[in-house]
């Protein structure tokens, strides 16, 4: 998200309606971790790298998983921006299937030297609380550190569950960075439904 609004560091800033802001904290590590042992019972559940002939089950996925939580950035942009951002050789990407569906999605951004980007990483609600969120950071660790990278990192929001950052730091990552962004309410320029994320109401 981007914004020109200007935010008081002290006390309340007033948004204009049809905005929305989120408090953003920023994760690394820089070393590989142990990788914690995988839950049991996981084992219909497989990666599969797709890019950008598969363009429309990327965006089925990601707007299945990221309504509840606003993700949107791959919403508003061109089609043929995100199918260019999927061929890129630079970023790898994954759809989780279990029992032949799609449920969850992996997206690694290698485009940086030296280091790697979790720009996505999201599971269907049908299998969340089940243990499939460990099993795919594993997957996501053991690719990412594949790679001769010095970095990985990660970025969750306010917007976002509100154990994400708890989460990633138990699978090893540090908080480095907090900040604040501002953008448009997806929801009132028609890219996302009105009646995404009731815990983040619309003000029009």
């Amino acid at each position: 998200m981007t914004s020109t609004l200007s935010i008081s560091l002290t006390g309340t800033t007033d948004l204009p309606p049809g905005k929305i802001a989120a408090i953003v904290t920023s994760l690394e590590m820089v070393a590989r971790p142990l990788l914690r042992p995988d839950p049991p019972g996981l084992e219909g559940f497989a990666l599969e790298r797709i890019g950008a002939a598969q363009l429309d089950r990327y965006l089925a996925i990601y707007r299945r998983i990221g309504e509840r939580w606003m993700w949107f950035s791959r919403l508003v942009k061109p089609r043929a921006e995100v199918a260019a951002i999927l061929a890129d050789p630079g970023v790898e990407t994954f759809l989780v299937r279990r029992d032949d569906a799609d449920v969850g999605l992996l997206e690694l951004d290698f485009r940086v030297a030296d280091e790697a980007e979790l720009a996505f990483f999201g599971l269907d609600e049908s299998v969340v609380g089940k243990g499939a969120g460990r099993w795919l950071m594993n997957r996501a660790l053991a690719l990412a550190w594949a790679k001769p990278i010095a970095r990985f990192w990660v970025h969750t929001c306010t917007l976002d569950h509100q154990s994400a950052p708890e989460f990633y730091q138990r699978s090893g990552f540090v908080v480095f960075k907090r900040g604040i962004e501002v953008d448009d309410d997806p929801r009132l320029t028609s890219h996302m439904r009105r009646d995404c994320a009731p815990h983040h109401p619309v003000i029009g």
